[in-house]
């Protein structure tokens, strides 16, 4: 990996790590009532944005990272539907 890969990964890394909290906290107190369904709505769709980019440039490190991301933010609305 090349040394913008690497800061790729990095950054990626900590932009999807940074949701796990949230996952977590809605998950043990079944509680998303606090949770802004508009706002997690409009990131799922900018973040399938980022997914459709990072495939036509063939960048792993984008399509790893918004892969795992999207599929965060998808649980936190799914926890919305069902408990908010």
């Amino acid at each position: 990996m090349t040394p913008v890969d690497w800061l790729g990964t990095v950054a990626g890394l900590c932009t999807t790590i940074a949701f796990l909290p949230q996952v977590l906290k809605v998950w043990r107190t079944g509680s998303a009532r606090d949770i802004s369904l508009g706002m997690y709505a409009i990131l799922a769709i900018g973040i399938v944005f980022w997914l459709a980019y990072g495939w036509i440039l063939g960048s792993w490190p984008v399509i790893i990272a918004n892969g795992v991301t999207l599929v965060l933010v998808a649980v936190v609305i799914a926890m919305k539907l069902r408990w908010g």
